[in-house]
């Protein structure tokens, strides 16, 4: 395990993007949000997903320089057609849509179709509460998670998010998935070489397994006994981001990993919501710092997103840990691309 600077992240990977012909703009867009998913701890959807988006647009299923569609449908709606682009970049719009709405009507709620994956959801929740808004964000993803009381996958990870302002310090950000873990937390282990914790996933045969080379599907949130909450949840987001923007659904969605060659076809929802507009809004921001403080009462409780702005401090300090296989692929792709490797120390 390496550790490398979010600055030398950051340059790698928007010179890398730039290389596979994103535009200059964009390619600062991504690059720093998976840095920034990275440096709160994200590993699952931070900066080891770079390559596979360098795959996916040498390949040509991500276009590189794609110039998403916004269509404004209302005064509190829009639907934006991310033409196969990148996830990141089209979230992001969504979000900017969603919040221009919100101050002008009270609430702005933007759908994106036509998409890929978008990183972490919280990226864009915060982006809200930063002014001084609520966001909600969700996404549908491929087929990894077997439905409660099934054996083989059918949903996605299907991940939600709701962002706070508070009055001082960072928002309050919840930002989960909707099975025990993300999946790509079980792609990580593979790479690592880590056994799983019990209760995340099932072999093949629908069996639960803690060999993340013999997983095949992940475990909705709740478990065995109570996952009939996670698949619940799952099928509503697949609803709200899949089939209301016009994509299809759970086990049809194309594979981010097994089929590179098809656009993903994925979709998203935006929500931004002006507190203003409501009878608690003048002291929300107040309340939830309010909230925290009352929770602090009853011993060292963290608020929804405080564990990644603690892992942040320390890895702002000390750098990002990289394993040393996922630095290989980055410095493969260093050589294909001709931009200098990313900056690893012990």
């Amino acid at each position: 395990m390496k550790r490398v600077s979010r600055e030398s992240l950051t340059r790698w990977a928007v010179a890398c993007l730039e290389k596979v012909g994103v535009p200059p703009p964009e390619a600062r867009l991504v690059g720093a949000s998976l840095v920034q998913t990275s440096v709160w701890g994200i590993d699952s959807h931070g900066v080891l997903r770079l390559t596979h988006y360098l795959r996916r647009m040498t390949i040509g299923s991500i276009k590189a320089a794609a110039a998403p569609v916004v269509m404004r449908t209302g005064p509190v709606t829009a639907q934006v057609h991310g033409e196969d682009g990148l996830g990141i970049v089209h979230a992001a719009l969504g979000m900017e849509v969603a919040i221009e709405m919100a101050k002008e009507s009270g609430a702005g709620i933007a759908g994106v179709g036509h998409s890929s994956h978008c990183g972490a959801m919280g990226l864009y929740t915060r982006m809200a509460a930063r002014e001084h808004l609520i966001g909600i964000a969700m996404t549908h993803s491929s087929s990894v998670v077997v439905p409660h009381g099934g054996k083989h996958k059918y949903f996605g990870t299907n991940p939600i998010s709701i962002a706070f302002a508070r009055r001082d310090g960072e928002p309050v950000c919840l930002d989960m998935a909707t099975s025990q873990v993300a999946w790509n937390k079980v792609l990580n282990a593979r790479i690592e070489n880590e056994t799983l914790d019990e209760g995340i996933a099932v072999d093949a045969e629908g069996k639960p397994t803690t060999d993340p080379q013999r997983a095949r599907a992940g475990i909705p949130l709740g478990g065995p006994v109570y996952g009939y909450k996670g698949y619940g949840l799952a099928f509503m987001i697949d609803l709200l981001c899949g089939a209301l923007n016009g994509m299809t659904f759970g086990r049809h969605i194309n594979s981010m990993y097994e089929e590179l060659d098809k656009p993903r076809k994925i979709g998203h929802l935006l929500i931004a919501i002006d507190p203003a507009r409501f009878a608690g809004g003048d002291r929300l921001e107040q309340t939830v710092d309010a909230v925290v403080a009352d929770l602090r009462t009853q011993g060292e409780i963290l608020f929804p997103g405080e564990p990644e702005l603690l892992e942040e401090r320390q890895r702002i300090k000390l750098g990002i840990p990289i394993d040393d296989e996922a630095l290989k692929d980055m410095r493969e792709w260093s050589v294909k691309l001709g931009v200098p490797p990313p900056d690893a120390k012990p």
